[in-house]
């Protein structure tokens, strides 16, 4: 890397080289000379940067989470439109992309990771899964108010039902390749028939 490049581009440069380590050789093959490795720098320029390797992956989980607020909002502003059960899935489909399915068990294995980041965020330890939970719920929240779903559906349960089922189906397979939109439809459609069925008309 050129001497003289910028903090900003130093970071992403990294942060970018670590997803694509991640996605290659998972949580056991992100070591710092592996993305050091991958974004062409000597392993002193993390070092720079970053107090230490944990402080790099913290920051790194912290970016990547912050990348799902435009995706959530946009299933917030799809609130009223189209069908509760086709807006669900097509952003559960999003949410539990390659990266932030990768990033899941990163978290799980280091339990410095998820010390660091429950000082920095609310459920921080559960990065990623605290975003896409927060999405779900707010999504469920507003379609109750509007009536679309039943006045007594229980937006917790419900929402641990979908990204649950969801996490488990995106987590059991390899990078590339997601399961089917039919599979993720049938999981919501599963867990929102009754409230759906019994919602006012």
């Amino acid at each position: 890397m050129p001497t003289g490049v910028h903090l900003r581009d130093a970071r992403q440069q990294l942060f970018d080289a670590a997803e694509h380590v991640l996605l290659r050789a998972g949580p056991n093959g992100l070591t710092s000379r592996a993305v050091t490795d991958e974004a062409g720098c000597a392993k002193g320029v993390l070092h720079r940067h970053f107090t230490d390797f944990d402080t790099f992956l913290a920051e790194l989980v912290l970016d990547r989470a912050a990348q799902l607020d435009a995706q959530a909002l946009a299933l917030r502003e799809a609130v009223g439109s189209g069908t509760v059960s086709d807006n669900l899935t097509g952003a559960l489909t999003t949410l539990f992309g390659p990266v932030p399915v990768a990033i899941i068990p990163l978290i799980t294995f280091r339990d410095e990771l998820r010390a660091r980041l429950r000082q920095v965020m609310p459920n921080g330890g559960i990065a990623i899964l605290a975003q896409v939970t927060a999405a779900v719920s707010g999504y469920l929240t507003e379609e109750r108010a509007r009536g679309r779903i039943s006045a007594d559906a229980d937006i917790d349960s419900l929402t641990l039902s979908l990204v649950g089922g969801s996490h488990l189906l995106f987590a059991d397979r390899d990078p590339g390749r997601p399961p089917a939109p039919a599979a993720v439809g049938k999981l919501v459609d599963t867990v929102l028939a009754d409230v759906v069925q019994r919602r006012p008309r």
